[in-house]
């Protein structure tokens, strides 16, 4: 089945916005810098980095979460690989992916480097330091079928208050059910429900000061248990 395209409009700032939920795809203050410090900070990183460490995203939007965290990566010299899984049911188009990048010259040569490849094999891309799938399709659907767990969990879905669905109760369960043990999330909203719902879900949640305009933000980890189900793919 074809993949419906995300329905842009953009601001002047070159901030790209979804028609369909009527709400930017990253901070008007800096999506750059809201993504260090809400996901990559949130989720303590790089401090967690090891070989094969697993991130997880409800959400590629731009791809921008991506190129930060395989950014942060190459930085902090890491060895071997970043797996990074993403579910998105809107993707964006190459070229408006670029175009959302151009705000960031710090990620230039990195979206240089990654955006040619992606716009050839958009679903994966296998890189000595960089192991990257797209899944396409509705999360309360695609996260339950997933044979993977995440270390962390990059929460970026719409506002809840305009796209709810990927903020429900039993997507939170999915999330949980493909958590590792001491496995974390990490979100920029802090609304009462998606706090519950992680909470439900197995989460221990704390709500902690947000970035930008945003007063609060929400953060999770997932108690380690010995019981917990085993990852076949390790």
């Amino acid at each position: 089945m074809q993949s419906q395209h995300a329905e842009l409009e953009w601001r002047d700032s070159g901030v790209p916005v979804s028609t369909h939920f009527d709400d930017p795809y990253f901070s008007l203050d800096n999506g750059l810098a809201e993504t260090a410090y809400v996901f990559l900070q949130g989720n303590d990183l790089p401090q967690r980095f090891t070989d094969g460490f697993h991130i997880a995203e409800l959400g590629f939007g731009t791809g921008l979460n991506l190129l930060a965290a395989l950014r942060l990566w190459r930085q902090t010299g890491q060895s071997g690989a970043l797996h990074f899984t993403s579910f998105e049911a809107f993707p964006m188009r190459a070229d408006e992916m670029r175009r959302a990048h151009e705000a960031f010259p710090e990620i230039a040569a990195i979206s240089a480097e990654i955006m040619p490849l992606l716009e050839a094999t958009p679903r994966r891309l296998s890189l000595p330091d960089l192991e990257f799938t797209l899944i396409i399709g509705d999360a309360r659907t695609t996260v339950a079928g997933w044979d993977r767990r995440a270390d962390a969990w990059f929460l970026d879905g719409f506002s809840p208050a305009k796209n709810p669905e990927l903020w429900d109760a039993d997507l939170m369960k999915d999330v949980a059910r493909h958590t590792a043990p001491d496995g974390t999330a990490a979100t920029y909203t802090a609304a009462g429900f998606v706090r519950r719902n992680l909470a439900e879900a197995g989460f221990d949640v704390r709500r902690i000061s947000g970035f930008g305009r945003k007063r609060h933000m929400t953060v999770a980890r997932l108690p380690a248990s010995p019981c917990g189900p085993h990852d076949p793919t390790g």
